[in-house]
């Protein structure tokens, strides 16, 4: 009998989030509160819109995973030993055995709506990015922050074309958002294509130069791969979307999220 493995929703955070200063003395990243909560309960609750329920829910955890561990026993736990020595890229192939039947992953600091990871599911493509099309609003207020450390994207209609923090703002389409959908097929071309990069570029300098492979970032990945010719399409949010990098934008996590559009 073949056994047909569900979709799985995967939360990447095992890093400490230093940024954060003291807020992340005793808590890792995932638990500062934003507008008075964990920012995982607000990743929790845009997954859970989409149908998610939370023991479905994998969470690739280091910095103070056991504090983790203690207020979330619903879900499931995939440790990156390695946190300090490498990126995010690394962490989410920590998970790759909970990868194959297609994930949604999304990084662990940020806030954004359960629309879109609607939007996310309902695409018929196997590589989806989420993307936010009202991104600059939020940089104006974002002195540790700036514009050129976005994630941003270039697209034509709805395929994607570019993936990088290089891409002058005025052509960008827009900012990743952290969140993507792949399915079985998306994702085993992911692991593919991390194997054969890390085959190839194991503790050597990979994509941006003097920065090796381990420290890549998931974008860079996807770039690589788009360079290759591989199709990766994306939705848009219209500024239902915000991350928490800095004490500056938790201060400013009310007035964005305020005047941010509903969706």
């Amino acid at each position: 009998m073949i056994v047909v493995q569900a979709m799985r929703p995967i939360v990447i955070g095992a890093g400490r989030g230093s940024r954060l200063q003291h807020e992340t003395d005793d808590l890792p990243k995932a638990l500062v509160s934003v507008m008075g909560r964990p920012m995982l309960e607000w990743v929790l609750d845009a997954l859970g819109a989409a149908g998610f329920a939370r023991k479905d829910v994998v969470f690739i955890c280091g910095y103070r995973a056991d504090v983790l561990r203690g207020r979330y026993p619903e879900l499931t736990y995939v440790e990156n030993r390695d946190w300090e020595q490498n990126n995010i890229l690394a962490s989410l192939l920590c998970a790759r055995e909970h990868l194959t039947g297609g994930f949604v992953s999304s990084y662990a600091d940020i806030v954004y709506r359960g629309s879109t990871v609607k939007k996310l599911i309902a695409s018929p493509h196997d590589k989806v990015l989420a993307c936010d099309t009202d991104w600059r609003r939020r940089y104006v207020d974002r002195s540790l922050h700036p514009e050129t450390d976005a994630e941003k994207l270039r697209a034509e209609g709805d395929r994607v074309v570019e993936l990088s923090r290089h891409i002058p703002s005025e052509r960008a389409s827009g900012e990743f958002i952290g969140v993507g959908k792949f399915t079985a097929d998306g994702a085993r071309e992911i692991v593919a294509a991390f194997d054969e990069a890390k085959r190839q570029h194991a503790g050597r300098p990979w994509r941006t130069p003097g920065k090796t492979f381990e420290r890549a970032y998931l974008i860079e990945l996807f770039q690589d791969m788009i360079e290759r010719g591989s199709a990766f399409h994306r939705v848009d949010t219209h500024g239902g979307y915000m991350e928490i990098d800095t004490v500056e934008d938790l201060a400013c996590a009310a007035k964005w999220w305020r005047e941010s559009t509903p969706e």
